[in-house]
């Protein structure tokens, strides 16, 4: 087929015919009966808690909220936010200036770069990582430089490696622990080292904490802002979606340095709107409502964890069993590339998978599962396997 209309530049830059040929190797097995078992996507299949979807009922049928919401967000939500942070991690926002709503962190991850980066500037971004981290950067001109993400390093990046002509230019360093896809955590001591090098080279830390709350065995992931000087450097991005599995109702929020926040904010009053004001107020009823919604969704996770990860194990998979994050991060046997297994057990086994080099090619020799099936559908995923 011609293309009639000229593609911008900028789109050049993306890569989404892989995971657009993956759809399209699953439509063909549906379309021959096959009966799959995603465990490709990083949707909660858990419904949104009773008494969040009850506040959005009786919220949308008032008439107040049915005009166009502010940009930043309503107070009430601001400060529900700013009194989550302070009780979950300890640390103290300002409501007015220190927190931003977003339609759902992605949005605020993507705009980011908009407000920050001029044509040819650098952003550091960790490969393999969330694809929007490079897209953001491409959309705004910027140059991604990726920084491997390599399990003799726990996944963490390496920082000190990153070249001096690379620190000058750079502007944004990106980081994501919990992290998507490798489910890696990394400890206070790392973030404190992160936040003297972008205090070192002025540069703008950028810390997406979406998997904050799916954690497991006794163990919760801290904030990089509890660290001593990093609201001077950093913003952080957090969700509702994957904490309230709220994925489909778009709420999120940035908090941390007001200058940066404010840069965000900027870009945000251009592009879009606020927030639906009905699902902010569920946002509240969220985050001050009752936590046990909470705790019981990690019990959930965890049960899928250790039947997929033990399963794994006892096949002579090279995997280790995730501290958080609802992602299993598999080494991928010998013979293959990451998206050749993945082809395979799609088409061999009916399992759904996301091969590692989708994140960045430092994702080679990997596939990532999601753990956002029942528990008795990965048990089956786990018999298919040991079949094959």
């Amino acid at each position: 087929m011609s293309q009639r209309y000229a593609r911008a530049e900028r789109l050049t830059g993306l890569s989404p015919y892989l995971f657009a040929e993956i759809d399209r190797m699953k439509q063909e097995a549906l379309k021959k009966g096959m009966d799959l078992i995603s465990l490709g996507i990083g949707d909660p299949d858990l419904p949104t808690p009773p008494h969040i979807v009850k506040r959005l009922q009786e919220a949308a049928a008032n008439s107040k909220h049915h005009q166009y919401p502010s940009y930043e967000g309503m107070r009430e939500f601001r400060g529900a936010a700013a009194n989550w942070y302070q009780k979950r991690f300890g640390v103290v926002l300002d409501p007015e200036t220190e927190v931003l709503s977003l339609i759902g962190s992605k949005e605020g991850i993507g705009h980011l770069p908009l407000a920050f980066i001029d044509p040819g500037d650098i952003v550091l971004i960790p490969d393999p990582g969330y694809p929007v981290y490079q897209a953001g950067t491409v959309f705004s001109g910027g140059v991604p430089f990726d920084l491997p993400l390599l399990k003799e390093n726990g996944f963490l990046p390496d920082l000190e490696a990153i070249p001096a002509d690379v620190q000058t230019r750079a502007r944004i360093l990106w980081l994501n622990y919990p992290n998507n896809p490798t489910a890696a955590v990394a400890p206070f001591e790392f973030f404190a080292r992160a936040v003297a090098f972008a205090r070192e080279h002025h540069l703008i830390l950028a810390h997406d904490l979406a998997y904050s709350e799916i954690a497991y065995d006794g163990y919760l992931p801290g904030s990089l802002l509890a660290v001593p000087g990093a609201k001077e450097v950093a913003i952080e991005f957090h969700s509702l979606s994957k904490t309230y599995n709220m994925t489909g109702w778009r709420i999120g929020f940035a908090v941390g340095n007001a200058e940066i926040l404010g840069g965000l904010g900027r870009i945000k009053t251009n592009l879009d709107s606020g927030v639906f004001q009905a699902v902010q107020e569920a946002g509240i009823e969220a985050l001050t409502g009752p936590q046990d919604c909470v705790e019981e969704m990690r019990k959930v996770y965890q049960e899928r964890r250790d039947v997929l990860v033990d399963g794994l194990l006892r096949l002579g998979y090279a995997v280790e069993k995730p501290k958080a994050s609802f992602y299993v991060w598999i080494g991928v046997p010998k013979g293959f590339t990451s998206t050749e297994f993945t082809a395979h057990l799609l088409s061999k086994a009916g399992i759904v998978t996301t091969p590692g080099v989708g994140f960045g090619k430092h994702g080679e020799g990997y596939i990532r599962a999601a753990l956002t099936v029942d528990v008795s559908r990965i048990k089956e995923a786990v018999d298919r396997l040991r079949k094959l």
